[in-house]
């Protein structure tokens, strides 16, 4: 009977594995499931081969003036275009991404039911982006909460001055962290490494290698175990009562 837990138990985890490797977050723009989606529009169009987002998704997160959250890049004047870039391509990223089921985590929130958190973005990517927002004037350190939404826009908070981006985000690692409530993590590793996740790439997705490491490191093994476990152990006492008399 313990060999047939033991094989029960590696297929649960197995399986659970495969699936935190290819997945969507249950969020406001995402498909259910990953897929192809052919045309993707512009900087989301590395994903196409398999994306969590639609094209109309992408071409909307180009826009200054998107549906999508109704994000007002230029709250303190207007964003530079290679600041932008950084935050279209952090838009693609998270909207289209398979491979971020080790991160994601359940919210209970009113327009997202899921979100990413400590996600190991490349040294280079978060760094080009600081510092191709180093010119630019922001006034919240958090881009998450706080915004005063009474237009339907996202503006400064009265008590909150635009000030530069530098003094509000000293280094590449305190805006990766902060700005979007340590949805990413920074680290020292290079795209080169395989163990940090790259928002930019062409070719083939570098980042399934990335979350398959994750997955099979000890840390995801038992929290993605967690659940297969207790199917297990309930699967265990159907087995035990049906066997003794």
């Amino acid at each position: 009977m313990w060999c047939v837990l033991t094989v029960l138990l590696s297929l649960a985890i197995g399986s659970q594995a495969q699936d935190k490797l290819n997945m969507c977050m249950n969020a406001k723009h995402q498909k259910e499931e990953p897929g192809p989606e052919g045309q993707l529009y512009l900087q989301c169009a590395p994903w196409r081969e398999n994306a969590c987002c639609k094209a109309n998704t992408t071409e909307e997160a180009h826009a200054d003036n998107s549906y999508l959250y109704n994000f007002n890049w230029n709250h303190c004047g207007t964003m530079s275009a290679a600041c932008k870039k950084h935050f279209v391509q952090d838009t693609c990223f998270y909207e289209c991404s398979p491979h971020l089921g080790p991160w994601i985590q359940q919210v209970d929130q009113t327009w997202r039911k899921e979100r990413m958190v400590d996600v190991p973005i490349c040294k280079e990517d978060c760094e080009s982006w600081w510092e191709d927002c180093k010119a630019d004037m922001t006034c919240k350190d958090n881009w998450h909460y706080g915004w005063d939404w009474t237009t339907g826009r996202n503006k400064c908070p009265k008590d909150a001055q635009c000030r530069k981006w530098t003094d509000v985000f000293p280094t590449a690692k305190a805006m990766c962290e902060e700005i979007w409530s340590k949805s990413y993590r920074y680290t020292t590793l290079s795209r080169t490494s395989e163990r940090c996740m790259q928002m930019w790439f062409t070719g083939a997705n570098p980042n399934k290698k990335v979350a398959e490491y994750y997955l099979n490191n000890r840390a995801s093994w038992q929290r993605a175990s967690a659940p297969a476990t207790a199917l297990l152990f309930s699967l265990s006492v159907v087995l035990v009562s049906t066997v003794l008399p």
